[in-house]
């Protein structure tokens, strides 16, 4: 999963944003309803424990033990109910204490008396021995008789046993809205960036020979929809340029052909002659090698404008890859055999790929001549044929210095020449690569280039199979 990505970044953010208010509303739940069932539970008991004083104190006369206890026992049955009685008189003596309840939730012997003087009804909650709590109302009373302190109270374990309950209620209810929260989440937010997704993949088709398409405008008037139309206006800037820039590369290249022709042919014409002396037809032949030198450059440059803007004609008819490879090995032979090179050729199946014939065998002589230029006297050049699920691999691996880790992206970059061993007194105007990559490109295809360990580079063409 990358958490570096919109999506994420959005659904934890939002998912976080809402566990905390979960949690404030979860919190705020529970102690609003703890406060709610204690203060319902304090007015019961405060109302219990003032009818005691107004119904038994105030009416029962003598007030003893016997007739308070059988009034309480017959009117309120706190035993029964699970509640607490207690009547301390004054100087601190009992009249009067329930008995155990029968959920045996608390002994009524064992809960504290009142730490301070009580002079007006009020509301305690007080720790048992068994980790319980009890809530105990205390009222006081004062008549001809004396003066008592009513309490009524009642366990408070039933209070928390409903609030645990809801406590669990709340937590399972979180971990539902948050599962649910999430993925759908996920899946709105994946629909959010439908046009996100649909501007990328268009955009990866926009390459050199399809400036003129144009990204998905979604018609939705909000930041993404400005994004698309402002690169859209930058793809059009760039194919601008790049239109101005091939017109004038082939039309200088075009102007050019035709004065370098007749420069080549009046220096052939000179060098002909028999009264040229020697420095001289030297020198005409130093100047007649620059003229070829430009030429080809030329040539190439015109070839390259043209497989760019797609001018180019391409065939599509059957190609037997290997056999071409093959034959195309065999005429460059002589060129390896004067730096005593092996070249050999190796093939397992027929590949067949469909494409223009010329073109596949000038990308593969483009190759060979590279891998011989820069393989040292003595070495070997290995060109295979392979196919792969549905793709046609073609692999020309020499025994040359390599290319420097550091030049290695840049190799397929017009006249571009790396500064290491392989562009040593070697001749060459770094367009060979650059021509590959257009034809391979013009196929359906790629190219790319390594180094082999412990020496040597290959390059491979990858073009789809017919």
């Amino acid at each position: 999963m990358n958490t570096r990505s919109i999506r994420f970044q959005l659904i934890s953010r939002f998912a976080a944003l809402l566990l905390l208010v979960m949690l404030g509303f979860g919190a705020y739940t529970y102690w609003s309803v703890r406060g709610y069932v204690v203060d319902v539970i304090g007015i019961s008991l405060i109302h219990r424990a003032q009818q005691i004083t107004q119904t038994l104190l105030g009416n029962i006369l003598p007030v003893d033990e016997q007739s308070i206890s059988r009034e309480i026992e017959t009117s309120y049955a706190p035993e029964l109910n699970d509640r607490f009685i207690r009547i301390t008189r004054g100087d601190g003596s009992v009249l009067y204490c329930s008995r155990e309840p029968n959920d045996r939730s608390f002994s009524p012997t064992k809960v504290p008396y009142a730490r301070v003087k009580i002079t007006a009804p009020q509301i305690r909650e007080e720790p048992l021995p068994n980790e319980e709590r009890m809530l105990i109302a205390a009222v006081p009373y004062s008549s001809q008789q004396g003066s008592y302190l009513v309490e009524a109270g009642a366990s408070l374990s039933g209070s928390h046993r409903v609030l645990h309950a809801l406590l669990w209620t709340l937590a399972a209810g979180l971990l539902v809205i948050m599962g649910l929260t999430i993925f759908g989440g996920w899946v709105l937010i994946k629909r959010a960036l439908t046009p996100v997704r649909n501007i990328m993949l268009a955009a990866q088709d926009i390459t050199l020979r399809h400036l003129r398409r144009r990204l998905p405008v979604p018609n939705t008037g909000d930041e993404i929809a400005s994004l698309s139309v402002v690169l859209n206006q930058m793809i059009a800037r760039l194919d601008d340029s790049f239109q101005n820039t091939n017109r004038f590369t082939a039309d200088a290249s075009h102007e050019l052909r035709t004065p370098l022709t007749i420069m080549r042919g009046e220096l052939e014409a000179i060098i002909a002659r028999r009264d040229l002396s020697q420095e001289i037809r030297a020198a005409l032949a130093s100047l007649l090698e620059e003229v070829e030198r430009l030429v080809r450059i030329v040539e190439r440059l015109f070839a390259l404008s043209r497989l760019d803007t797609g001018e180019a004609q391409i065939e599509r008819i059957p190609v037997d890859l290997g056999r071409l490879a093959e034959t195309t090995v065999e005429q460059m032979c002589l060129l390896a055999e004067e730096k005593h090179i092996s070249l050999k050729c190796e093939m397992n199946e027929r590949v067949e790929v469909e494409g223009d014939r010329a073109r596949l065998k000038q990308v593969i002589v483009n190759l060979l001549d590279n891998a011989i230029k820069y393989t040292p006297d003595g070495g070997a050049i290995a060109l295979s044929v392979r196919a792969q699920n549905g793709t046609a691999f073609l692999e020309v691996a020499d025994t040359g210095p390599g290319i420097l880790d550091a030049a290695l992206p840049h190799v397929f970059e017009r006249f571009y020449r790396a500064d290491g061993v392989r562009s040593r007194d070697v001749d060459g105007a770094g367009l060979g690569l650059s021509i590959v990559q257009s034809i391979c490109a013009a196929h359906g295809g790629s190219v790319s280039v390594k180094n082999n360990h412990p020496s040597g580079c290959c390059v491979t063409v990858g073009l789809p199979r017919a």
